[in-house]
């Protein structure tokens, strides 16, 4: 199936039971957590607030309910001082987005340790590529993704030997069909090591480029130990640019198009540990916080 008709089927099974969780607000003792682990959140999808007031951030999190975080920067702040700020409000941070200098990983590793965090986590490595891939276009190429698998593994690597996890996370360009069913993000499953090189699918993108989370757990399980739990909008047009955050406006979770029930049932037997809530903007409907509480009573009703 091509992945616009792929995502088009994933997008139309998936909004029903979306559209019967949108709105609902359950007090939190009605159910338990998914998988009964805490609920997180990526910090990224508050970024506006914790900009302007960081430890007030953190706190109002910890009032709707969040137990976990996961790091995207710590503005004009060191990870020490984040640490702090996360400790006073009774955060724990088991995974962080982190700045990779492939040719100097130690004070990445170091603030990976003083958030406490056990998963240094990344996007694309275009950047660390020799010659870099800064300026191509969105789509992964086949060999963007060997050269890509080769670093990560490196990567691996030296987080293992800092007692730290390695772990990618993907966006929508990976899953571009390169060709006789072929993508970026197969291909860096099948070249990286399973012990050096763990990935965090974001569901979100991953049903844009056309792929079902649930697929991936169940082809390959203890690959994924974290998720981000994203939702988009019904695309505005059907053009060319169809797919693209541009024309998939980011939702608040269960106002979208993505049912998240069937996913986290094969990802708790495929050993998923933790989900970080995440939305991309614009943020019309409503602030960042309101989204976030949002995201905490779409994902604790599915407990």
């Amino acid at each position: 199936m091509k992945a616009s008709s792929r995502r088009e089927f994933l997008i139309q099974s998936g909004a029903l039971g979306a559209a019967a969780l949108a709105g609902n607000w359950l007090p939190r003792s009605a159910y338990c957590n998914p998988l009964g682990r805490p609920i997180g959140i990526q910090l990224y999808a508050v970024n506006l607030s914790m900009q302007e007031n960081p430890a007030g951030t953190l706190k109002a999190l910890k009032e709707i309910g969040f137990g976990e975080v996961e790091t995207a920067g710590f503005g004009k702040l060191s990870a020490k001082e984040f640490r702090k700020l996360l400790d006073d409000a009774g955060l724990v941070c088991p995974s962080a987005h982190l700045q990779f200098d492939i040719n100097n990983l130690g004070p990445t590793f170091e603030d990976a340790h003083a958030l406490g965090a056990h998963y240094a986590a990344s996007g694309n490595l275009r950047a660390s590529l020799r010659p870099p891939l800064a300026g191509q276009a969105r789509a992964m190429t086949l060999d963007e993704a060997r050269r890509t698998a080769e670093l990560a593994n490196k990567i691996g690597v030296q987080a293992k030997q800092a007692g730290l996890q390695y772990a990618y996370h993907n966006h929508d360009g990976e899953l571009v069909d390169q060709g006789g069913g072929a993508n970026g993000y197969d291909l860096l499953l099948r070249d990286t090591d399973p012990e050096l090189v763990k990935f965090e699918i974001d569901c979100g993108w991953m049903v844009l480029g056309g792929r079902n989370p649930a697929d991936y757990f169940k082809k390959y399980p203890n690959r994924f130990p974290m998720i981000h739990v994203k939702d988009f909008l019904p695309p505005r047009d059907k053009g060319a640019n169809a797919g693209s955050d541009s024309e998939h406006p980011g939702a608040e979770l269960g106002h979208g198009i993505i049912d998240y029930k069937p996913i986290f049932a094969v990802a708790e037997k495929a050993g998923l540990q933790h989900y970080f809530a995440e939305q991309e903007g614009p943020f019309v409907r409503m602030s960042q916080l309101q989204a976030a509480q949002q995201a905490y009573a779409y994902l604790h009703s599915m407990g």
